[in-house]
């Protein structure tokens, strides 16, 4: 017990004194301590991150019995604090994918600036989930678990409401079935979360229908999947052209249509689809994510119109964070490497910045 709380402590003394050098340690107490007049909104796959908790439902790379430690998740934890607090702006909502449990986000909060007072997580049971860390309160959280034809999405959706000085906006955080298993018949599986999100979207504008929305996270589909897959296959995402708009017909039932366009008004579907902005159309470059040597841009923001409307909030801008130590020497991701604690993410971060409306 003596040795237990010897290295406890000495943990205690290396954390404080690594957030003080990197320029981390607490400030002010209170929501947003940063700017007013503006949010930053961050979306990361952090790369299968466990606790320091042996209790058998961890992946085989992340027990005990293959080395892996308390020691290196409290190295993890620090590691990524480091990270998030060298982004300017600094995030007041940060979208989680891919961490364990609850007591994760507690423990990256605690080692954050304080003022990251709000938080809710999701998965489902057994399973590795997704959730959020706020500077606002985060009100009427709603777990979206999806079934299709006896089949269950891997996450579920997590939505909330996010309470700020000017406005509330519904920010839904997701993380759709991986290709894994084939494109063609995971696509379904993603299909069925769009599902989910355009008939929880339907209810929602009925009531409120100057209510913001943002789908952010890893949905595991590319905004160009439609054109890279022949331009003849339905898939979770669609561009708001002719050939889309026609293959699928008048009604929308499991895909959301992106648009480059401010605001994303439906031009080539019937006027009652729902459409966001996607800021890969036209904004952003190469891609978060690689496979087979080639960039993929699987980590979205999808934006409703009401952020380029006569909203509180609007849309300012979204950029990769494609710099180091996002990236290593050669300009790609590294993914992090349970053996030897070396790497950060497979997936490289969004970030979004919102602006009061003048």
């Amino acid at each position: 017990m003596k040795k237990q709380l010897r290295n406890l402590f000495l943990y205690g003394v290396l954390f404080a004194a690594i957030l003080a050098v990197f320029g981390c340690a607490p400030q002010l107490q209170g929501v947003n301590t940063g700017d007013t007049h503006s949010i930053a909104i961050m979306t990361w796959n952090v790369h299968n991150l466990f606790d320091g908790k042996d209790d058998g439902s961890e992946y085989a790379e992340y027990l005990f019995s293959a080395g892996w430690s308390q020691e290196k998740y409290n190295s993890r934890i620090i590691t990524i604090s480091e990270v998030i607090c060298g982004i300017n702006p600094l995030p007041d909502l940060i979208v989680f994918q891919e961490i364990e449990n609850l007591q994760i986000l507690e423990d990256i909060a605690l080692s954050l600036p304080s003022g990251y007072n709000y938080s809710h997580f999701a998965n489902n049971p057994g399973g590795i989930g997704l959730g959020i860390l706020s500077r606002f309160p985060l009100l009427e959280p709603r777990a979206h678990s999806i079934t299709v034809g006896g089949i269950t999405t891997p996450r579920p959706v997590l939505e909330v409401k996010v309470e700020t000085p000017y406005a509330q906006f519904v920010l839904m955080a997701c993380h759709w079935k991986s290709k894994v298993g084939g494109v063609e018949v995971t696509e379904f599986n993603r299909r069925a979360s769009a599902r989910a999100i355009i008939r929880r979207l339907n209810e929602l504008w009925e009531t409120e229908p100057d209510l913001g929305v943002i789908i952010a996270g890893d949905l595991n589909e590319n905004f160009d999947e439609f054109s890279r897959r022949g331009s003849n296959v339905i898939c979770a995402l669609l561009p708001d052209d002719f050939t889309a708009a026609r293959l699928t017909g008048k009604d929308q039932i499991d895909f959301i249509v992106i648009s480059g366009n401010k605001p994303p008004m439906p031009v080539f579907f019937p006027d009652d689809i729902i459409t966001f902005y996607s800021p890969w159309i036209n904004e952003l470059e190469n891609g978060s994510y690689i496979f087979r040597n080639s960039w993929e841009t699987i980590d979205h923001f999808l934006v409703s119109r009401h952020f380029f409307e006569d909203f509180f909030w609007v849309y300012e801008s979204s950029i990769v964070l494609d710099y180091e130590p996002f990236i290593g020497r050669e300009g790609l991701p590294v993914p992090y490497n349970p053996r030897t604690g070396f790497g950060l993410s497979d997936h490289l971060p969004l970030l979004m910045k919102l602006t009061v409306k003048r």
